[in-house]
């Protein structure tokens, strides 16, 4: 299962392709300057961002999402892209069959009547009415518009990220992103459907772990970093690693699913030994229980070293987002999990830019502040040792299970163009 999703046949007359597995590209992306990149915080501030950027289309429209749900923002996506590819637009969409595996026929086949190319990540079918494609998901998301409007960041589609929806409305961040790094994100999007691109010489290949050492002096920079199964499994926590080593004044890391392996504990802690402000922004009303019991595993280690731990209790957090010093700041899908650090299909992007690294601080300050309980060693959960044995257990278990897991065919990751007519039963 050493592969990425980058090998996609866009949907075709029945009947349908073959599954296929997805063959791997090694692309590492550089640093652009001169881009524009806005913070969208919420449904309230992505969703008509992103939909009039649609509506505006011209050309093309490139889509990956790990979620969409048949609810009023599942209903408003399928308008705008249907409406889209009727006037002309080429749109494809690439659906994660975990997290999009509940999406009825009927939705699909209007999307694709209408001609927007469709694609499903694992469509594995249940069995004994039980999902067998947990492992591996496509969990990033990604819309490209026109090549010239990215946005990029931790929110699906679905209304659970309006505060409307209630008590369990998720806190999520995504970014928009105008200038010369939307050729990257193009060019990745591309890679990830299939569609003919411009070969990547030896020079734009070259890795560039080292350029996480020196800041620039100049905003407005952004570079696009990915993890898949192939050449490029660890680059996500590669960067963070980078960059709290080379932390200055602060670090802030808001993150909902946080059980990282030791090597990043051990940046974290080490960058608070060493004086720096390091706060962690956790889950203290989480969606997922289990998410919060694996985070806590890691407090007593981390408040002993002077690391503060604020749990955001107002609603689920769902961020993905970190900030090193002045002029570094990070936004995407990726957890700081086992799933996204050793499994799943993401994409963050990396930004070097005063202004916006000074917004996001403001906006993660607020939240810290106004709207967390802090946690200390005092009433940090008990029962430490036991915890972080059974911790350190589990994450590396979950780190090797995707290779057995691997070995069985409900699990390899497929991709597979997709209509209505090819779906027998949901996935």
């Amino acid at each position: 299962m050493s592969a990425s999703p980058m090998d996609k046949t866009t949907v075709a007359p029945v009947p349908a392709p073959p599954v296929s597995e997805p063959a791997a590209v090694d692309v590492e992306y550089r640093w652009h300057g001169n881009n524009r990149v806005e913070l969208l915080e919420n449904g309230e501030a992505y969703f008509p961002r992103v939909f009039e950027a649609m509506r505006q289309a011209k050309s093309e429209i490139l889509l990956e999402t790990f979620i969409v749900f048949e609810d009023k923002v599942g209903a408003e996506l399928q308008a705008v892209l249907i409406d889209a590819a009727r006037r002309g637009v080429r749109v494809t969409a690439s659906f994660d069959g975990f997290g999009c595996g509940e999406l009825s026929s009927g939705y699909l086949a209007a999307l694709s009547d209408a001609g927007v190319h469709l694609q499903m990540f694992d469509p594995a079918p249940k069995h004994l009415g039980i999902r067998t494609n947990w492992f591996r998901r496509l969990h990033r998301k990604i819309v490209v518009v026109d090549g010239t409007f990215a946005f990029l960041g931790g929110i699906n589609f679905s209304a659970d990220h309006l505060a409307d929806f209630g008590p369990e409305a998720k806190q999520d961040y995504s970014v928009e992103v105008q200038g010369p790094a939307v050729a990257d994100i193009h060019h990745f999007a591309l890679l990830q459907c299939g569609r003919p691109v411009h070969a990547r010489y030896w020079w734009q290949r070259r890795r560039q772990r080292r350029s996480e050492l020196a800041f620039s002096d100049h905003d407005g920079q952004v570079r696009l970093v990915y993890r898949d199964n192939g050449e490029h499994r660890t680059d996500i926590e590669e960067v963070y690693r980078q960059v709290l080593r080379t932390a200055q004044r602060r670090v802030v890391i808001a993150n909902a699913y946080f059980f990282p392996g030791y090597r990043l504990l051990r940046e974290i802690r080490n960058a608070a030994r060493r004086g720096v402000e390091v706060r962690l922004i956790l889950q203290g009303q989480p969606d997922m229980l289990v998410a919060k019991l694996a985070a806590r595993m890691t407090y007593d280690y981390l408040l002993k070293s002077g690391v503060a731990i604020y749990e955001y209790c107002d609603r689920p957090l769902h961020g993905k987002v970190a900030l090193v010093d002045e002029d570094w700041s990070t936004v995407g899908s990726s957890n700081l999990d086992p799933l996204s650090l050793s499994m799943n299909l993401e994409a963050n992007v990396l930004i070097r830019d005063r202004g916006f690294n000074r917004h996001l601080f403001e906006r993660l300050e607020d939240l810290s502040d106004n709207h967390c309980k802090v946690m200390s060693v005092d009433n940090a959960p008990r029962g430490r040792v036991w915890h972080m044995t059974v911790g350190f257990l589990v994450f590396h278990f979950l780190r090797h299970f995707p290779a057995w897991a691997g070995w069985l065919p409900a699990h390899k990751p497929r991709l597979k163009a997709f209509t209505a007519s090819t779906r027998s039963e949901p996935s």
